[in-house]
């Protein structure tokens, strides 16, 4: 199944000139067609797919997709919408990113695929730190699979410049203990978007990731997180 047609990235390109509500609003029939419905279709399909395999994975579209409209309320760039769709594909969604799930955002630049965890609190990271040091050789080994090398590369995150007494004497064999983030990611072309079966393409990453990101929850879970 074809999810999304040319139009996709099209309209993503004509609202970068056009970034406001009054062409938004003249636009929006437009974009209901072309991006939002297709989107949630293809996110409900992959939610689908991940269920079957993992029974954690009870959650709605919905759930998972992030809103176009921008918060600008910081920010100094007042455009009013984002110009890509994204979502994260978790057992908790959008509601607690911390949990290590699945990313996609679309975009007419390029498609991006990551896993992992992304902003963990300071207890989550203490946890996940304490889950590596125990067995660091098994965590070592799940990193270095050859798929996972050659879909994500590496464990990517800022780190610390010091490093917990605890951790001190790993950090020697193992440095990515000081990571304070743990994710990873995979970049496409843009023509990915409208290739055939593009879930199966996205089930292909989740696969791979998922030992890792099942590392990850259940490191954080461990004190009932």
């Amino acid at each position: 199944m074809t999810y999304f047609t040319e139009d996709f990235s099209q309209f993503f390109k004509d609202l970068a000139g056009n970034n406001n509500t009054e062409w938004f609003h003249a636009n929006k029939e437009r974009y209901e067609k072309s991006v939002k419905e297709p989107f949630i279709v293809f996110i409900g399909k992959v939610i689908e797919e991940i269920s079957k395999l993992d029974s954690e994975y009870q959650i709605t579209p919905k759930e998972c997709i992030f809103r176009l409209h921008r918060d600008v309320r910081f920010s100094k760039d007042k455009s009013s919408y984002k110009l890509f769709s994204s979502a994260v594909i978790s057992p908790k969604g959008r509601k607690d990113k911390s949990i290590p799930g699945l990313y996609i955002r679309l975009s007419p630049e390029d498609v991006t695929i990551m896993g992992g965890c992304y902003n963990p609190s300071t207890l989550q990271l203490q946890q996940i730190r304490t889950a590596i040091s125990e067995d660091p050789k098994a965590f070592r080994a799940l990193i270095e699979q050859d798929d996972f090398k050659d879909q994500f590369g590496e464990i990517k995150g800022e780190k610390n410049k010091r490093i917990p007494k605890e951790f001190q004497e790993l950090f020697k064999i193992e440095p990515i203990i000081a990571n304070k983030q743990f994710y990873y990611g995979a970049t496409l072309s843009p023509e990915t978007i409208t290739y055939k079966n593009l879930d199966t393409l996205v089930m292909n990453y989740w696969k791979t990731m998922q030992p890792i990101n099942k590392f990850l929850t259940e490191a954080i879970d461990s004190n009932g997180i």
